[in-house]
C-alpha cells in the first residue's frame, strides 16, 4: 500500500517535471522567433554555463522594460500633442478655406448682382445722352435753318414793302405836281400801279385798296381834279398801310428773333446739361469698370488662395495619416517588445528554468 503510494508520488513528480520541462521548451522556442529575446535567452545559457547568476540579467531586462515603457509613453504623448496639432490645423485650415468660399461667394455676387447691373444702367444712360445730344443738335440745326428762312422772308418783305412804299411816294409826288395833266405822268402812275399790283397780288389786306386805285386811276379820272384829290387820298391810306405793315413785319421779326435767342439758349443749356451728364456718367462708369477689375483679380486671388488651402489641408491629413501608420506600427512593435520582455523575465525568475538550462549545458 505504502510501496503503491510511493510509486505513485514519483510518477506524479516525474509528471509535473516532465511537463514543465515542455513548457519551458515551448517558451523557449517562441521567445527565438525574436532576435532579442533569443539574445536574452542565449546569454542567460551563456551565463550559467559559465557558473554565473541570472540576477544582473533579471535587473537588466527590468531596466530595458522600464526604458522601453517609458519610451512608449513618450511616443504616447508626442503622437497626442502631433494630433492636437493635426486637430488644430485641420480646423484653421477648414476656416480659412470656409472663409475664402465666402469671399468668393460675395465677390462673384457683387460682380453678377451689383457690377454688371450697374455697368449696364451707366452704358444705357450714356447711350440715351448721346441720343439727346444728338437730338439737341437736330433741332438746334432745324431751328437754325428755319430762322434764316424767316429772316431771308422777312427781307424779302421789307424789300418788296419799301419798293411799294416808294412807289406811292413818287405816285403822290406826281400827282401832287399836277396841274395839266399829262399823258406820261398818267403813264408813270399806271407804271406804279402796276408795279405795287404784282408786289400784292395775294396780300389780301391790299387788295382792295389797290383794286381801287386801278379802277380810278383812269386816263379820264386823272383829268379831273376831283379824281385826282381822290386818287391821292388812297395813296395815302396804302401807304399808312404799308407803313403799319412794315412796323408789324419789323416788330415781328424781332420778336421772332428774341424768340429764337431764347430757343437757342434753352438748347444751349440742355445740352450744357448733356455734356456734364455725360461727364459724370463716363466717370461713373470708369470707377464702375475699376471696381469690377478689382474685384474679378480679388476673387482670382481668393480661388488661388483656397486652392492652396485645400493643398495644405491634403497635404496635412496625408501627414498625419502617415505618421499615425508608424506611430501605430511602432507602438506595436514596442508593446511586442515590452511583451517578449516580460515573458522573457518570467521565464528567467523561474527556478525550473535554471535547471532545465543546466541539464541542457550538462551541469
Amino acid at each position: 500500500m505504502r510501496t503503491g503510494l510511493l510509486i505513485c508520488l514519483i510518477l506524479g513528480v516525474l509528471s509535473v517535471e516532465l511537463n514543465m520541462e515542455r513548457h519551458s521548451e515551448e517558451v523557449l522556442a517562441k521567445l527565438r522567433e525574436s532576435k532579442w529575446a533569443s539574445f536574452i535567452v542565449d546569454f542567460a545559457e551563456v551565463e550559467l554555463g559559465s557558473g554565473g547568476a541570472l540576477t544582473e540579467l533579471v535587473e537588466a531586462i527590468n531596466q530595458l522594460i522600464d526604458q522601453l515603457e517609458e519610451e512608449l509613453d513618450d511616443i504616447h504623448h508626442a503622437y497626442s500633442r502631433r494630433t492636437d496639432e493635426h486637430n488644430r490645423d485641420v480646423t484653421r485650415y477648414e476656416q480659412e478655406i470656409q472663409d475664402a468660399d465666402r469671399d468668393i461667394f460675395n465677390g462673384e455676387d457683387f460682380i453678377d448682382n451689383v457690377l454688371i447691373p450697374q455697368k449696364q444702367r451707366f452704358q444705357d444712360a450714356l447711350a440715351q445722352l448721346k441720343t439727346n445730344i444728338e437730338e439737341n443738335r437736330r433741332i438746334l440745326d432745324s431751328e437754325t435753318v428755319n430762322r434764316k428762312r424767316q429772316h431771308e422772308q422777312f427781307l424779302s418783305n421789307i424789300a418788296e414793302i419799301n419798293e411799294a412804299i416808294g412807289a406811292v411816294d413818287e405816285s403822290l409826288g406826281l400827282l401832287s405836281q399836277i396841274t395839266n395833266p399829262s399823258l406820261v405822268q398818267f403813264k408813270r402812275v399806271q407804271t406804279n400801279l402796276g408795279r405795287i399790283q404784282t408786289s400784292f397780288q395775294n396780300h389780301s389786306s391790299f387788295a382792295p385798296i389797290i383794286k381801287a386805285l386801278l379802277e380810278l386811276a383812269t386816263e379820264q379820272n386823272f383829268a379831273d381834279q376831283g379824281s385826282v384829290a381822290q386818287l391821292v387820298k388812297i395813296f395815302n391810306e396804302l401807304r399808312v398801310q404799308f407803313v403799319d405793315t412794315l412796323n408789324q413785319e419789323t416788330a415781328d421779326e424781332s420778336a421772332a428773333e428774341t424768340k429764337f435767342a431764347e430757343r437757342v439758349a434753352q438748347l444751349e443749356k440742355e445740352f450744357a446739361e448733356f455734356q456734364r451728364a455725360v461727364l459724370i456718367k463716363n466717370s461713373e462708369l470708369a470707377a464702375n469698370e475699376q471696381k469690377l477689375g478689382e474685384t474679378i483679380v480679388y476673387v482670382g486671388q481668393r480661388k488661388d488662395d483656397r486652392a492652396t488651402l485645400q493643398a495644405q489641408l491634403q497635404a496635412e491629413n496625408d501627414n498625419y495619416a502617415a505618421e499615425t501608420d508608424l506611430y501605430n506600427r511602432t507602438v506595436t512593435e514596442y508593446n511586442k517588445e515590452i511583451d517578449i520582455s516580460k515573458q522573457a523575465l518570467g521565464l528567467l525568475t523561474q527556478p525550473s528554468f535554471e535547471q532545465y538550462v543546466k541539464s541542457k549545458v550538462g551541469i
